[in-house]
């Protein structure tokens, strides 16, 4: 078949489909509006009075708000039009941009709003990663999910971690936090708006799901929403790729984000007299081995070892740690750094296709959601218990230990739930499923 989509590189093909298009669209504008946020947040707390506490109450508040959510996001995702959702967690997102940043250019401005603000920010985080996982499986065809979460994978960390924050600072420093702020809420309104212009999604809800809603008596909305999410707990328990993957991840994330979040900074200030510009570096570059590990992963047809191939890349995932343990080199800093992002953000490019192609749809907005939860919710733990323990065994120690603890865990846990067998059992490279739909294809 000779058509414009097989002749575009295996990682564009998505993009021959207009709804994708305004979908990764929307997806660039949002993240892009989340790291302006991240930056102009903390600043406006400072721009108030605010002091190292102040600021962390309000990052703190958005983290969780972000976990309490999503889970109740992944039921939500399996219930309602995950398009509607995006769109409604963008205004919501607007209209929290747009107070902070009116009332601060009005000074009227408090750390209370900020907060409220910063909190339901966080909520919509939250359950945006539930409905998009859902949404992009109907917008694509199960050929294209692993170029399609590349893209995803790319510009995370790009728009993110590196453009958003970067424009944020340039327009703080040039005008005010406030004036960032609003320029985050023009991001949400042209991200909903990409959105709309997506137009419904054909089997967003099906006449089944009405049918079936009409013939039985509604629930208590309580007990509905707990007998939904006992639902996704039971289908994760009795799937052993799934919960062997959800829990060495979370070991994973507990033993890396605390010791790159919060000893980096202290190691290069004591070891190179590093500063703030240093640390800036060796983030960018996590984000540049990130989307770098995206790009190459989703340029390749998703592998026949496809769980070895992510265990794999994740015990070794934090060997980078070791080297930020002993180095007293910025340069060797920013190398791990990108070395660090490549091996663990990269496989989720990975990962994501395979909850999209291997979880029943009915589920997938829960487990989406699940896997979001488990994911972060020891990263605050991280964070909280790294700086005791550093206390106690030393920088370096700890450095080193959080690099090579990782590897006989990945081992234990792919033994234990015996997966080089169940990818030999549930195959995901199957041929027809590799010919794209030529771009006449009504979507």
């Amino acid at each position: 078949m000779t058509t414009p989509t097989t002749r575009l590189p295996r990682v564009l093909q998505p993009f021959a489909l207009r709804q994708y298009r305004w979908l990764v669209a929307g997806l660039a504008l949002a993240l892009f509006g989340d790291g302006v946020w991240l930056i102009a947040l903390i600043w406006q707390v400072i721009a108030l009075g605010g002091g190292p506490g102040a600021v962390s109450l309000a990052s703190g508040i958005a983290a969780v708000g972000m976990v309490a959510s999503t889970l109740l996001g992944g039921v939500l995702a399996d219930r309602a039009s995950q398009r509607s959702i995006i769109i409604g967690l963008e205004t919501v997102k607007l209209l929290a941009f747009a107070s902070v940043g009116i009332a601060a250019l009005l000074h009227l401005l408090t750390l209370p709003h900020l907060v409220v603000a910063a909190l339901l920010v966080g909520i919509t985080t939250g359950m945006y990663y539930p409905a998009y996982s859902a949404l992009l499986p109907r917008v694509v065809d199960a050929a294209q999910l692993l170029a399609a979460n590349g893209v995803e994978g790319f510009l995370r960390p790009v728009l993110l971690q590196a453009a958003g924050p970067l424009i944020a600072g340039v327009i703080v420093g040039a005008a005010s936090p406030g004036t960032a702020i609003l320029v985050g809420a023009l991001a949400c309104v042209l991200a909903a708006a990409c959105y709309v212009a997506m137009g419904p999604i054909v089997d967003d809800v099906t006449d089944s799901d009405a049918v079936a809603q009409s013939e039985h008596p509604a629930p208590h909305p309580i007990a509905s929403i707990v007998a939904d999410l006992g639902e996704g707990f039971a289908y994760m328990w009795r799937t052993p790729w799934l919960w062997a993957s959800l829990f060495y991840f979370s070991f994973l994330l507990l033993m890396v984000m605390g010791p790159l979040e919060v000893l980096v900074p202290f190691a290069l200030r004591e070891r190179v007299a590093g500063g703030a510009a240093d640390h800036a570096m060796v983030l960018a570059a996590f984000g540049a081995g990130a989307a770098l590990g995206a790009f190459v992963l989703a340029s390749r047809p998703m592998p026949r070892r496809y769980l070895s191939l992510i265990f794999g890349l994740w015990a070794v995932a934090a060997l980078p740690l070791v080297v930020m343990g002993v180095t007293h080199s910025t340069f060797w800093f920013v190398v791990a750094g990108f070395g660090l992002g490549l091996l663990l953000d990269g496989p989720m490019v990975l990962w994501g296709t395979l909850l999209q192609r291997r979880v029943p749809t009915p589920l997938l907005g829960r487990i989406s959601g699940l896997d979001f939860f488990v994911s972060a919710a020891l990263m605050p733990v991280s964070m909280a218990v790294v700086a005791p323990i550093s206390g106690v065994l030393g920088v370096t120690a700890t450095f080193v230990l959080a690099g090579l603890l990782p590897v006989p865990a990945a081992v234990l846990f792919y033994v234990w739930a015996r997966l080089w067998r169940d990818e030999i059992d549930h195959p995901l490279q199957i041929s027809e499923l590799d010919v794209p739909l030529p771009p006449s294809t009504p979507r």
